[in-house]
């Protein structure tokens, strides 16, 4: 089931970003192998744009398809195949899959770091042992996989709203953000209270800290709701001014 709108106990906050007349953005939350709940999540998004037609929609996947989930291997296939209806679609890297590509190239102690978070479901969705030796893996791993996900980006923006996996680093220009805060920061970030003080007004869209609902403040809004870990797997849609979400 599909539900539109706020639910109670969200944060009383109203972000202060707003896209042009047309446009529309809809950002998906952590998958984590859920490829059922994002199959469904994509057809929903396909209804309510037929429901309510703009010019210019997208679509944005804020990163972690892999581990923990069943299905690992079929969200990898759905993102790297045709997107869903033909619309325009950016896949953010998480750092879910920042921690597989490191296990795959055998950095240090990357392989039992991945495996204890989620990895081994991950492998297996592959029909690969979590107990074989790390560099058996890419072997069994459809060839183009780790190129695909070397390349996919870790920012995005649409207008004031910027898109990443887990936040930005609040007093650091846009331009000097590192990716190991885009992937992996939650403090300060999350409970920043004032401008996040990086050179313009933005708000922030992000997965990577998991919720009960989604969160809406003036400077982010968090679409990680668990899924795959007993929760749904939400999507912000995002058009003029107004906040709403899909979720399944």
């Amino acid at each position: 089931m599909v539900t539109e709108g706020f639910e109670d106990g969200r944060e009383n906050a109203v972000p202060v970003a707003r896209l042009a007349p047309g446009q529309r953005v809809y950002a998906i939350g952590d998958v984590h192998g859920c490829d059922d709940r994002l199959a469904a999540l994509h057809q929903a998004i396909l209804d309510d744009l037929a429901a309510r037609p703009v010019v210019a929609p997208q679509l944005v996947h804020l990163g972690d398809y892999v581990d923990r989930g069943p299905d690992s291997a079929a969200v990898m296939a759905r993102l790297m195949g045709p997107p869903p209806g033909g619309l325009a679609t950016t896949s953010l890297i998480g750092n879910h899959e920042a921690m597989m590509l490191a296990a795959l190239r055998q950095r240090g102690g990357a392989a039992l770091d991945w495996l204890d978070n989620g990895g081994d479901a991950t492998l297996r969705s592959w029909g690969l042992s979590p107990l074989a030796p790390a560099r058996e893996w890419r072997g069994g791993l459809p060839r183009a996989l780790p190129g695909f996900i070397e390349k996919l980006p870790r920012l995005h923006r649409v207008g004031a709203y910027v898109f990443v996996h887990a936040g930005l680093r609040p007093g650091v220009a846009l331009a000097g953000q590192q990716e190991r805060d885009m992937l992996w920061i939650r403090q300060p970030f999350l409970d920043w209270d004032e401008a996040l003080g990086v050179g313009e007004a933005v708000v922030v869209v992000h997965g990577h800290t998991p919720e009960p609902e989604p969160v809406v403040r003036a400077h982010r809004i968090g679409v990680d709701t668990g899924a795959c870990m007993g929760g749904r797997l939400t999507a912000a849609v995002l058009e003029g001014d107004d906040v709403r979400f899909l979720w399944v």
